[in-house]
């Protein structure tokens, strides 16, 4: 899913107009960059948690010529799985469009139907 699809699927789902969906989804990425940016974490429960890590400077070696490269120190984000969705993702189930929970049938030559 894209940025767009997002926008479309809080449009329809939310039923409201898709340009006040396109300010929320826009808005709470920029809220979320912006915490990120002040050293903040974002969590959401259920969800994960977003951090930024920080890493220091070291020696790189190019793969093409084995010369040493420095490499400059840098922060990155970094996206931890929260237990919820972990295990939702671990235990073969996914959440249906209508919201409730389906267990994928994994059974050889009956394709992946969903059952419970």
């Amino acid at each position: 899913m894209n940025k767009s699809e997002l926008i479309q699927a809080l449009a329809e789902k939310s039923n409201i107009d898709p340009t006040l969906a396109r300010d929320v989804v826009e808005t709470t990425i920029a809220m979320m960059k912006q915490q990120l940016m002040e050293g903040g974490r974002i969590e959401i429960r259920g969800f994960g948690v977003f951090e930024m890590r920080e890493y220091g400077a070291y020696k790189g070696r190019n793969p093409s010529t084995g010369e040493s490269v420095d490499v400059k120190a840098k922060r990155t984000p970094f996206f931890k799985c929260g237990k919820e969705l972990r295990d939702l993702l671990n235990e073969g189930k996914y959440l249906h469009s209508n919201g409730n929970i389906a267990r994928l049938n994994l059974t050889p030559g009956r394709g992946y139907d969903t059952c419970r």
